[in-house]
C-alpha cells in the first residue's frame, strides 16, 4: 500500500477515535453526547465512502506498467476503508441501543 493512502486511512481513524474520546470526556449529559456522538460517526462514515468511491476512480485509469500496483493498493485501501464503516456502523448501533 502507498505510504500517502496509509497515512489518509491513519489520518481518518484518528478523526474518527479523537472525535468519539473527546465526545465521551466532554460534560454534557449522556443523550446530548450519543447524539452528538452518532452525528460525527455519520459524518465520518460519509467521508470514508467518498474515500473508497476516489480510490475506485483512481482505480479505473488508463493502463500503464504499474496498474497491477496500482489495483492492488487500491484494492487493499478500499478492504481497510470498508472494514473501518463497518465499525462506524457498530458504533452507532451500540450508541443508539445506549440512548433506548
Amino acid at each position: 500500500m502507498s505510504k500517502s493512502t496509509n497515512n489518509l486511512i491513519a489520518f481518518l481513524t484518528g478523526i474518527a477515535t479523537g472525535a468519539a474520546l473527546g465526545i465521551l470526556y466532554a460534560p454534557d449529559r449522556g443523550e446530548v453526547l450519543r447524539t452528538q456522538l452518532t452525528y460525527r460517526l455519520s459524518k465520518y462514515r460519509e467521508k470514508l465512502s467518498e474515500v473508497i468511491a476516489d480510490l475506485v476512480d483512481k482505480k479505473d485509469q488508463p493502463d500503464s506498467d504499474a496498474r497491477t500496483e496500482g489495483e492492488r493498493v487500491v484494492n487493499d485501501a478500499r478492504e481497510k476503508a470498508e472494514k473501518l464503516l463497518e465499525d462506524v456502523d457498530r458504533l452507532m448501533a451500540q450508541i443508539k441501543g445506549q440512548a433506548n
